[in-house]
């Protein structure tokens, strides 16, 4: 799905109030779920969530994470729903080089190129299966309100451009549960892009806890093909216009731009249209990587695939906080009267 254009104002609109009694319902259920209790597993959980529904930037988040504890000697793997991919009762350990987005999903396929990624249900097995691979260290990509696993670290990744829209949990608005809900359960907030000053709602989404800002940097080899041209620019994912901003800042001309909900599964026939429609008009075709993936193979090579990579603002603070945040292994308490 797109999400809905009354998610993103900074006060409820008529439709989001009268939604609102279902969000409300909505978020006390995953709150409660929340608070239940887990399985410890033996290995590190670290897991890279968010307070709403959509993307804010968790894989990228996730890929920095990964970088990060490699260089620190971890053995790391990806533990990932695989949503968007066929359903499965055992977890699978992803092979780019065998399976595609409709079998594991798109997100997999970028992790996978990074580290291990084990894809299920069961995030549980999921675990297992990746510790007994040999693996002591494991990224959730996504799995905030999930109580199945016992997370030594939580960070909730919030697009500093719109934190939380309209305040209201779903679907009335963008949130999963009331932010003083889920904050209790995170140890630390990555903010990406948005301005210098940070809003009230994520000062208040941090009781004591550190708030770290970072951005996603397009890759400069391909966005100096970008630079001067023009642009047909397509996404299939949470914001879609996020990614033609990012086209913008870069330096593309949008000569056309397409939104496609989120893992949208494009068909040849959509492609076709698209490359077609480009080429009529003499533009460059471009997309996320994350688009890229769900697209099968085909003689036609002239989609540019957009990378986009986290950069800390402060990234050597980010690695010591981590670091110290992982061997600790200090949790909130639970709260109670959930």
């Amino acid at each position: 799905m797109i999400a809905p254009r009354f998610w993103r104002l900074p006060r409820p609109n008529g439709i989001a109030r009268a939604m609102s009694p279902l969000g409300a319902l909505y978020g006390a259920v995953t709150a409660r779920r929340m608070a239940q209790p887990g399985e410890r597993v033996e290995a590190k959980v670290i897991c890279v969530g968010n307070f709403v529904a959509g993307g804010a930037g968790k894989t990228p988040t996730a890929l920095a994470l990964a970088r990060l504890l490699q260089a620190g000697g971890a053995r790391v793997a990806f533990l990932s729903r695989g949503y968007g991919g066929a359903k499965r009762s055992e977890p699978l350990r992803v092979d780019p080089a065998m399976h595609g987005a409709a079998a594991v999903g798109d997100e997999p396929l970028l992790l996978a190129r990074a580290a291990p990624c084990f894809v299920g249900a069961d995030r549980v097995a999921s675990a297992r299966a990746a510790i007994e691979a040999g693996y002591d260290t494991l990224v959730m990509d996504d799995g905030l309100q999930s109580p199945s696993l016992v997370k030594d670290v939580s960070l909730a990744v919030i697009d500093g451009d719109n934190p939380f829209g309209n305040g209201l949990c779903l679907p009335a608005g963008p949130l999963r549960a009331p932010i003083e809900q889920q904050s209790r359960y995170v140890d630390a907030l990555i903010v990406i892009g948005g301005p210098a000053e940070l809003p009230a709602a994520v000062k208040f989404a941090a009781p004591g806890r550190p708030i770290f800002r970072a951005r996603l940097q397009p890759d400069a080899l391909v966005a100096a093909r970008l630079v001067g041209r023009p642009v047909l620019a397509f996404a299939g994912i949470a914001r879609p216009q996020k990614f033609f901003d990012t086209l913008a800042a870069i330096g593309a001309t949008l000569a056309e731009t397409r939104a496609f909900p989120d893992h949208h599964k494009y068909s040849q026939r959509e492609i076709g249209r698209l490359v077609r429609a480009a080429r009529a008009r003499g533009l460059l075709l471009a997309t996320t990587e994350k688009d890229r993936a769900r697209i099968a193979p085909s003689p036609e090579s002239d989609i540019l695939a957009l990378p986009v990579t986290l950069s800390f603002d402060d990234s050597a603070a980010f690695a010591r906080w981590l670091a110290a945040a992982v061997k600790s292994n200090v949790r909130p308490a639970a709260p109670r009267g959930l």
